[in-house]
Formats: C-alpha cells, sequence, structure tokens
C-alpha cells in the first residue's frame, strides 16, 4: 500500500516550512533511512528520512516551495499504485474563474500593455488584482500597474500578469545601450515598447556586460530576523545603559576551573557562563522582576517565576537565541554544560524550534570580536538584553598609585515602557557587585 510523506511540524509554533531540496528524484528506489528531503524553518535547517520502503511515487512540491505542516509532500508505494487519494488540495480562488468569462477582448501587444499605467491603477498606485495575480506578480518583481485587465470590474487576474510578462518591454542589458542619453515613458524614466524606434540610436554593444552584482533570496531565519528586529526598532523605546566592572576575580576563577575541569568533572567553563549564572541570580530578585517579564500589551505585563536566559549564537545561517529554561535553578557547571549544547545545535542547524522560544531575557556576547561597547536590540516581548563586551585595560587609583585592571564592558538594553532608568540602573549596578564578588555569590 501506498505511503504518504508529510512535512512535519516540529514545533508548536512552526506552522509551514520551506522546502529547501530533494535527495531523491520521481522513480528512485527508496529504502528505509534514506534521506528524503530537506526543509528549513524560520530557525533551523533539518533532514526528513524515509521511514517506508519502496518507490518514490510522486512529488507534491519543488523545491522553494512553501508547504503548510502536516500536508502531504511525497508519496512513496509500489510501481503503478494511485497517488491521487494523496494528493493535497489545492487553494482555488472562486473569483479567478468568474473573471475567465469571455470579456471583451484586450489589445495585448506589447506596446499597448506597458505604453501607459492600466485601467486597474488608481491615482494613487493601488490596484485591483486577485490575490494569484499579486503573488505572481510578487515572485516575479512585475509591476502589476502596467498590466492590461481581463478580469471582472477591471481587475487584474493572473493572465494578465503572465501576459505581461511575455509580451512587457524587458529589455536585455545589452539592449538598454540601444537608448543611452534619451529618456524613456515608463517609471522613473524606463524604457517600454512605445519607446522602440523614437530612441536615437546609439553604438553598437559589442557584448553583454556582466552585472556588477548578484541577487538573492533571503534565507528563512534571515527574513524572521528582519521582521524581528524591524518590529523591535518601530515599537519599543528602547535606552541602553553602559558600564565596566573589574574582570580580575572572575577571570582568576576561570583559569582555576580550567585547571581542574578534568579532575572535578567539570564543563569548560567560559567567562560568558559566569556572565550567565550571574544574570541568572540577580533577575531572580523581585526587584528586577521587570527586566525578566514579557510587555504583552498596552496593559499587560508578564512576569516570569524563573529566568529562563535566551543566549544569542552566531551561525552560519544567522543569528539564533535558544534558551536555557529555569537557569536560576541550575548551577554554573549545569549552565556551561546546557549552553554549549544549545549552541552546538544551532550551528549544526538541527536545534528543537521549540528551544528557540519562551526566552525572559537574552544575554548577547560580542566580547570575542573585541567590541568594547554596543547596543544590543530587544527581542520582543522581552523587556531587557544584556550585551557582553571584550576585556580592556584600564587604570585606576589604589592607595595613593595608579593600578591596571582588566576591564569588561556591560551595556543593558531595556523597554522603557516597562522599566524606569534608575531600576535598569540599580539591575546593571547589582550585576556589577555580584561579578566582582563572584566567589561569594557561589556560596549563596
Amino acid at each position: 500500500m501506498a505511503t504518504p510523506v508529510m512535512m512535519p511540524k516540529v514545533g508548536i509554533s512552526v506552522e509551514s516550512c520551506i522546502l529547501t531540496e530533494w535527495h531523491k528524484k520521481k522513480g528512485d528506489a527508496v529504502k528505509v533511512g534514506d534521506l528524503l528531503f530537506t526543509y528549513e524553518t524560520d530557525k533551523s535547517t533539518i533532514d526528513e528520512t524515509s521511514e517506508a520502503e519502496g518507490i518514490l511515487l510522486e512529488q507534491f512540491a519543488k523545491e522553494g516551495d512553501d508547504v503548510p505542516v502536516m500536508t502531504n509532500v511525497c508519496v512513496i508505494g509500489q510501481e503503478g499504485e494511485s497517488t491521487a487519494e494523496f494528493a493535497p488540495a489545492k487553494e482555488e480562488e472562486p473569483e479567478e474563474a468568474a473573471e475567465e468569462a469571455p470579456a471583451a477582448a484586450p489589445d495585448t501587444t506589447a506596446a499597448n500593455v506597458q505604453a501607459a499605467p492600466s485601467a486597474a491603477a488608481s491615482g494613487d498606485g493601488f490596484v485591483k488584482a486577485s490575490p494569484r495575480a499579486k503573488h505572481l506578480a510578487e515572485k516575479t518583481g512585475t509591476d502589476l500597474r502596467y498590466a492590461a485587465p481581463t478580469g471582472a470590474e477591471g481587475r487584474v487576474i493572473e493572465r494578465d500578469v503572465r501576459t505581461l510578462l511575455e509580451k512587457g518591454p524587458a529589455a536585455t542589458y545589452a539592449a538598454s545601450g540601444a537608448f543611452a542619453g534619451a529618456g524613456g515613458t515608463g517609471i522613473g524614466g524606463r524604457f517600454a515598447v512605445a519607446d522602440i524606434g523614437t530612441a536615437p540610436a546609439a553604438a553598437p554593444v559589442a557584448a553583454e556586460a556582466a552585472p556588477e552584482y548578484t541577487d538573492e533570496k533571503m534565507s528563512g531565519i534571515r527574513k524572521a530576523i528582519a521582521k524581528s528586529m524591524t518590529l523591535s526598532l518601530t515599537t519599543i523605546p528602547q535606552l541602553t545603559h553602559t558600564l565596566t566592572f573589574d574582570a580580575t576575580e572572575i577571570m582568576a576563577l576561570r583559569k582555576k576551573l580550567k585547571a581542574n575541569a578534568e579532575k572535578l568533572s567539570l564543563n569548560n567553563i567560559t567567562l560568558n557562563d559566569i556572565v550567565l549564572f550571574a544574570v541568572s541570580r540577580v533577575l531572580a530578585k523581585e526587584e528586577h522582576r521587570a527586566l525578566n517579564a514579557h510587555y504583552i500589551g498596552n496593559d499587560m505585563m508578564r512576569f516570569f517565576k524563573g529566568v529562563h536566559l535566551g543566549i544569542a549564537v552566531d551561525t552560519p545561517r544567522g543569528l539564533m537565541v535558544p534558551t536555557i529554561r529555569n537557569a536560576d535553578q541550575k548551577s554554573l557547571n549545569e549552565i556551561a554544560g546546557e549552553a554549549k549544547a544549545l549552541a552546538a545545535s544551532c550551528q549544526q542547524g538541527n536545534i528543537n524550534p521549540d528551544l528557540l522560544t519562551g526566552a525572559s531575557f537574552t544575554v548577547s556576547n560580542v566580547g570575542s570580536f573585541g567590541v568594547e561597547s554596543f547596543t544590543p536590540v530587544i527581542n520582543p516581548p522581552q523587556t531587557g538584553i544584556l550585551g557582553v563586551d571584550t576585556i580592556t585595560t584600564r587604570v585606576r587609583e589604589s592607595d595613593g598609585a595608579l593600578k591596571a585592571y582588566p576591564a569588561m564592558g556591560l551595556s543593558l538594553t531595556y523597554d522603557h515602557r516597562a522599566v524606569d532608568g534608575a531600576p535598569a540602573s540599580k539591575f546593571l549596578a547589582e550585576l556589577k557587585s555580584v561579578l566582582e564578588n563572584f566567589s561569594v555569590a557561589l556560596c549563596k
């Protein structure tokens, strides 16, 4: 019996995935455990393996398709078996069928299609178009204002966009040289088909020049980052406070822990792990609860009982922020181990999307790049994010003499709707005190 393969639901927040690559073709033999296809969520890339054996009878999606979860992607079975019953239902556009009714035949010559904006375009640039027409136009970069509408009430429908693509004035890079020095009738001075024959002659182009750039579609994770950062910076009044602390004690402690890691069965505890531990303890205090929270509306805050630390991880595919849940209940060694495991899963691209949600506060460390100070951007709906900077050498007066010491910078960005400047400063001051007296904090 034929077996359908669905797009998996890999997290409660994931509604669809992009099928990025097929590893089997239609008609290929498939064994249990064979790699079928690779798909991408807005957080990670995952390989799907086969749980059935047979022939890949049908593929219902192409590379690059955005496929809803729990939708059949392909069918595995024996040669000759039917696959029709497994085909996913296609969304229909009722009004499109009505639009296909015979209408007065428009003049769809290239010159008429783009000599001037169509009747579907209003004075303010709005175009009456069907959803499928808009989708195709967005996908192909087509200007709907220059499509000749054949749909009901002057709407642009999908076939009008295809006509525009086939017959519109898509001049080649080399052909554009024929219009050098002249102005076209198209938008922004572009040359339309109607301009052909009216432009002054130019010197022949010996060969088509290669463009000096490449256009590439953004990955799913890059689009997710762009959306989140835009939302953050356009909706949240953000302020950043910065200070430095004396890193002498944590550097000495880290050196001792590293030297005795094998003997004590410790993870590789880094300075960042020490900062994460300190943050989890300070955030857990009642007076700092507004920073361990989500701003979820104009009149609503969500305060967390535990500290769920998001840790910013740089990966080949972009920034990811996995969460150490209940970090305030974990030891320094446990935090170090979990942070490294989460970072490794992010870098390998196989992290469960559910582990990338639920953080109540985020820590972003760019100290390894030598950054001395920066402004971290809040990850909505969180109310704060801590930036950890590099260590620099500073001097201060001690017993009448100038002494050098290692100073590490901390940059706290906070949502001013939820937190005022004084409480934010108190949080930083207490965090500084804990880090400068870290051995005492470990004893509590």
